[in-house]
């Protein structure tokens, strides 16, 4: 037996769901509108802390907003400018992004309210899923995505192959595996 299939068989019960996914902001206000306003995610907790951490007392608001499944975004913001500064995210690039599930309509939804809010975004079809992407104001890039009716059958393809595919990236094969997107124009 593999080192994988042993690793695989000793997980007896995987995570079973993002808790939460935290961020930094300079402006709660400005990311409330943004989530709740913008996107429709609910503000459904606001912390107001004071932790000790690395050894010095760290005053901190701590705000929620609530997914479908229960899990959230949430962002802290510090009382202390020094601070703010010191853990402030590092805007990242697009590959580094928090891509979040939606049916098809609510991604029309949240396209039409960035458009009215005059926000740039990013639509691409993938093939195995379609992704509308936009920057929140922390400049945290979010990803929107629908997938498609077929999305158990391509997940049970690539299931099948994912290690031998991964073998294949890793070893210097650069061909194309994404049966479901269409080939890219040059």
């Amino acid at each position: 037996m593999n080192v994988t299939a042993t690793k695989k068989m000793q997980l007896k019960k995987l995570p079973m769901r993002l808790h939460h996914h935290a961020y930094t902001t300079d402006d709660h206000e400005k990311t409330r509108h943004f989530y709740e306003d913008v996107i429709g995610l609910p503000l459904v907790a606001t912390y107001i802390e004071r932790e000790l951490l690395f050894g010095e007392w760290i005053e901190l608001g701590h705000a929620f907003y609530g997914l479908a499944d229960g899990s959230a975004l949430a962002f802290f913001n510090f009382a202390d400018p020094a601070k703010q500064l010191a853990f402030r995210a590092k805007e990242q690039e697009a590959f580094v992004h928090l891509s979040l599930s939606v049916e098809k309509s609510t991604q029309e939804e949240i396209q039409v309210r960035i458009k009215e809010e005059g926000l740039e975004s990013l639509a691409i079809d993938h093939g195995y899923c379609n992704s509308l992407y936009i920057k929140d104001p922390n400049g945290l890039l979010l990803e929107f995505t629908v997938d498609p009716p077929n999305v158990q059958d391509i997940n049970a393809t690539m299931s099948r192959t994912a290690h031998a595919d991964l073998r294949r990236w890793v070893n210097g094969s650069r061909e194309s595996n994404n049966a479901w997107r269409a080939p890219p124009v040059e």
